[in-house]
């Protein structure tokens, strides 16, 4: 019996799923990364590091699953988007991998965004520079690595360097390309996009692009030995995370909006027309002719998890040792928190912002009288309010009757129906388990033959478990928070940038 393997590498996890054919999870195995903060601003990991982790949750997932290697048709990878994972001409890791998460380039991207190089990016590429994409921190290596940047073989993506891990080919598929180089007309790399940021010299390390679906090499010996599979295996191109847990959850599809709220604050719709505008992406579909308005921020379930890091050591240790899971623990308070009124409001800007690189995370209105429970009731109505953010300005473009939702809005049926409730549109949850990770088994499938193609393998595995429709007394009052969520967000910008002044003089050794 067939079985595929998805890798769905995250920004804290990286795990491996062996599915059957009809989308049911058989297996997961997880391993935590390790992330490396060396300066301000700066967030890395170990590329060889992320390699042999994954290689072992692949075989932890495949031992568990009950099936032989033999089953295993095809196997692909999907990962977080932007960043950067150079390899030097001898397709070496050419320094640690540079996370969508880091933000050195923030001011690169600010000067660029005051100038006519944005509206020069946004007529051509589709979108406007921002302190992730890999064009800002391409010229922040140029301008501050010169010696890195001179080395530069390859430019790759995350999921691009596990694909060389597994196969020992070099390349990218169409999602992942338009991250900052490719003409949204011709859907293709553009020499001209590479001139508007100063990176010509880079044209030769833009890998080939293949399809999604594409088959692009088979498992080699050593990636068998390290993973328990066996060499030979077809290993599909894959796809950028965000695609992959649209299509996962079926909605990639045209004139559907995909919320994912995991690290990132992902809103995303299918369009069959080039719509650009600055306040979404427009990337590459999986299907040429199709384009994804993607309006996104880092500033999503990231908050959550930094809270439970940093404000529920106890019940992160317990956790660890085998206890009980800590979402579960701290449901009650939790609950008691919803059950009293909001007056704390939390800005989710942690790792990044719509507003600008110099926004901070923040909360407003705390009282002495205030508990635990009502600090993470407000990031997590944070976190909503910031996808609304974006899910207003897709549905100005292109309307919108419902949401479909992945990430962790998705498990959590209370945050599934506080976005129903914040955005006034009705919440839909699928049955994929594990999207973003099916999405990737879904381009594997298709590569050998199982699908006729990823969506259309999609539509026949798919199924809605429940759907959330908006509460207008709940709404009503979540709208009067959005409203001072926004407008506390504009008159911080001058005192955000106050702050981060303050900052750079503390690090340069002008400040106490």
């Amino acid at each position: 019996m067939a079985s595929l393997i998805g890798i769905d590498n995250g920004l804290t996890v990286t795990k491996a799923v062996v599915f059957d054919v009809d989308g049911t999870p058989l297996a997961t195995a997880r391993r935590r990364l390790p992330q490396e903060h060396p300066r301000p601003r700066f967030v890395e990991r170990d590329m060889d590091g992320l390699w042999r982790a994954t290689a072992a949750a692949v075989r932890e997932a495949l031992a568990a699953s009950g099936r032989p290697a033999s089953d295993v048709a095809a196997i692909a990878a999907t990962a977080h988007g932007d960043g950067l994972y150079l390899l030097d001409h001898a397709k070496r890791p050419l320094g640690p991998g540079i996370l969508s998460l880091d933000s050195r380039a923030g001011a690169v991207a600010d000067a660029w965004n005051a100038s006519d190089v944005a509206d020069r990016a946004l007529h051509l590429t589709g979108q406007v520079p921002h302190a992730s994409a890999p064009s800002a921190i391409l010229a922040w290596i140029r301008d501050n690595e010169p010696e890195r940047f001179a080395r530069i073989g390859y430019v790759l993506a995350c999921k691009d360097w596990l694909r060389f891990c597994l196969s020992g080919t070099i390349g990218t598929d169409r999602t992942e390309a338009s991250t900052s180089f490719t003409n949204v007309l011709t859907q293709d790399f553009d020499p001209e996009a590479l001139a508007i940021f100063g990176l010509e010299a880079l044209q030769a390390a833009l890998p080939p692009v293949a399809r999604s679906s594409e088959r692009v090499g088979s498992l080699t010996a050593e990636a068998a030995a390290m993973t328990g599979l066996l060499e030979g295996t077809p290993v599909a191109a894959g796809l950028h995370d965000v695609t992959a847990s649209a299509l996962g959850i079926g909605g990639h599809e045209p004139g559907r909006i995909s919320i994912v709220a995991g690290t990132y604050s992902i809103n995303e719709v299918v369009t069959t027309r080039p719509a650009v505008d600055r306040r979404w992406f427009c990337r590459n579909a999986i299907e040429p002719g199709e384009w994804n308005a993607m309006a996104i921020s880092p500033a999503s379930t990231a908050n959550y998890d930094w809270f439970l890091d940093h404000f529920c050591g106890a019940e992160r240790a317990a956790e660890a040792a085998g206890g009980a899971s800590i979402h579960t623990v701290i449901a009650t308070e939790l609950e008691q928190a919803f059950a009293r009124p909001s007056d704390i409001v939390f800005h989710p800007f942690l790792y990044g912002s719509p507003f600008g690189s110099a926004a901070s995370a923040g909360f407003f209105g705390v009282h002495g009288w205030h508990e635990r429970g009502d600090l993470l009731k407000a990031v997590l109505e944070g976190i909503v309010f910031n996808h609304r953010l974006h899910v207003d300005d897709l549905s100005d473009g292109f309307g919108a009757s419902a949401l479909r939702i992945s990430g962790g809005g998705a498990r959590n049926p209370a945050l599934s129906q506080m976005f129903a409730d914040a955005i006034g549109l009705p919440v839909e949850v699928s049955s994929a388990d594990e999207a973003a990770a099916w999405g990737a088994a879904l381009t594997a499938g298709s590569a050998v033959g199982l699908f006729a193609s990823p969506r259309g393998g999609a539509r026949a595995t798919t199924r809605l478990l429940r759907r959330h429709e908006p509460n207008p007394d709940r709404g009503a009052a979540l709208d009067a928070r959005y409203r001072l969520f926004r407008e506390l967000a504009t008159a911080m910008r001058p005192h955000w940038e106050a702050i981060e002044a303050l900052a750079a003089a503390s690090r340069t050794g002008g400040g106490a």
